[in-house]
This record gives C-alpha cells, sequence and structure tokens, in this order.
C-alpha cells in the first residue's frame, strides 16, 4: 500500500506538487492515516490551538473548542456551535439587483433578479468568502449539512472522538 508523508500532503493542499506527483497521489488507494495528516496539515496553516475536527471547506473547519464544538474560519472567527446554521451569523452580501448583479456578470446575461438572487457568506472578521448561494427570492437560508462526527470517527476512521 502506498504511504504518503505529511509533507507531501502539505504540498498537495497548497498545489505545489507537480502535476503527475497530484495524479499519482489521487489515483491511488488513500492510506489509512491519510485524513489525520491532512488535519495535521490545515491545523499547521491556522494561527489558532483548538483542534480541527473536521473541514467543511477550504477555509472553514469543525474544531473543538474547550467543551464546544463550533464552526470556525482559518483565521479565528467562531460562528458557534457546529450543528446550527454557521451562515446565520457570516456578513452577508445578497445581489438582488441588475446593479449588483452586473458586478459578477459584467459581460453576460444576468439572472433575473426577480427569480433568482445570489447569496455571498463572508467572514465578518478577516472577508474570506465561504460560500455563494443562488436561490429564489426569500427561500431560507440553506443548512448544507450537519455531520455525526461521531459516527464519522468510529465508523469511517475507526478511532472514537475524544469528547
Amino acid at each position: 500500500m502506498t504511504s504518503y508523508s505529511k509533507e507531501v500532503i502539505a504540498d498537495l493542499v497548497a498545489g505545489t506538487l507537480s502535476w503527475p506527483q497530484t495524479r499519482r497521489v489521487m489515483s491511488a488507494y488513500k492510506d489509512d492515516d491519510r485524513f489525520f495528516k491532512y488535519v495535521a496539515v490545515l491545523q499547521d496553516r491556522v494561527g489558532w490551538k483548538d483542534p480541527i475536527l473536521l473541514p467543511v471547506s477550504d477555509h472553514l473547519f469543525i474544531c473543538q473548542s474547550g467543551d464546544e464544538r463550533v464552526t470556525r474560519c482559518e483565521c479565528g472567527h467562531s460562528f458557534g456551535d457546529y450543528r446550527k446554521n454557521w451562515k446565520l451569523k457570516a456578513a452577508i452580501i445578497v445581489r438582488n439587483t441588475e446593479e449588483t448583479l452586473r458586478e459578477i456578470y459584467p459581460n453576460s446575461d444576468i439572472p433575473d433578479p426577480q427569480w433568482m438572487e445570489i447569496r455571498e457568506f463572508i467572514c465578518p472578521q478577516c472577508g474570506t468568502m465561504h460560500e455563494v448561494e443562488a436561490a429564489a427570492p426569500g427561500y431560507p437560508i440553506v443548512h448544507d449539512f450537519e455531520p455525526d462526527l461521531e459516527g464519522f470517527y468510529r465508523e469511517w476512521l475507526g478511532k472514537p472522538l475524544q469528547p
């Protein structure tokens, strides 16, 4: 079985591996400890000590913060309990007029603002855009997922999650 070092995984995450090596890593069977190496690489990249339990996106994580599990931006901003919709605590830009939609679609057709709006969810501390939704006006903000952290660690990773 192929196994890659934490340094190779770090280069993969940083996008600095050559394409042939990237393809080999992507195509090979995953080493049993790949997830833990990946999380260690991510942990090294953030400026806070709370352990990352699960990446949500490139710059957003679920982490253990004292007795709580929270959704946290790479900059350290906490969006609160991971079981709640973090987007409700984000700065939100809603593009629902022709003028604001033209800012992102300057040279093409735009969606009809009567039928669709674009919502951008941004960290209020560092300004990182974490997600974008296209929805009908008035449609509730989507809660993407609520992971079963204990089940994931126990059943997929074979290691119980520490409380």
